[in-house]
């Protein structure tokens, strides 16, 4: 979860040069902290929400973690998902859309689906059960670096793991231009180019 929670920071505070090492440190911490109390009774009523993390990085000492606080997204305009999901995930198909959130949320909603999914493999894999992942409008993943690294380490580990991700788009040209298309490739067993 620190690893999600620092590419989820990356992507909403990070600017155009990132987390700073501090900021990480800090941040680290704090996921560990909120997680204790949780992986000692891992019920759902106990998962940590985003507020979970806000208030105990508004309690460490560095000044940094005032800057990475995310107070936009726990009581800001964009509190959208400071909350526990309303949802069965634990259904056999689950679709997330994310069209309805608007432009300073969807590059974070893509980040928190692809954990989600990436969750669900794991739990599958325990129960020796593989996983299909349809990802429609593919070349939006790879758009910006954090969803686009993400990406990548599902096609290079889902498959390890009895995952089965298929990315589908229209836009062949915005998905040759990203960087990380060719280890997607790499990966792939099949490639199909329709008209």
């Amino acid at each position: 979860k620190s690893d999600f929670i620092l590419s989820l920071c990356e992507l909403v505070v990070g600017g155009k040069s990132g987390l700073e090492p501090i900021e990480k440190t800090v941040i680290d911490r704090a996921v560990r902290e909120v997680y204790r109390e949780y992986l000692a009774d891992p019920t759902p009523a106990k998962m940590p929400i985003l507020e979970d993390l806000y208030n105990t990085l508004k309690k460490q000492p560095e000044a940094e973690a005032a800057r990475v606080a995310l107070e936009l997204y726990v009581h800001g305009s964009l509190n959208v998902f400071n909350h526990r999901t309303n949802i069965d995930i634990h259904n056999r198909l689950v679709c997330f859309d994310i069209k309805e959130l608007g432009k300073q949320l969807k590059k974070l909603g893509m980040l928190i689906i692809q954990d989600q999914v990436w969750g669900r493999v794991t739990e599958n894999r325990e129960l020796h059960a593989n996983t299909w992942f349809y990802c429609d409008e593919f070349h939006l993943l790879l758009k910006e670096e954090e969803t686009a690294a993400y990406s990548v380490e599902i096609w290079k580990r889902f498959r390890k793991w009895g995952g089965i991700p298929t990315g589908i788009t229209q836009n062949v040209k915005d998905l040759l231009a990203s960087r990380e298309i060719e280890n997607i490739f790499e990966n792939s067993d099949f490639i199909y180019m329709l008209n």
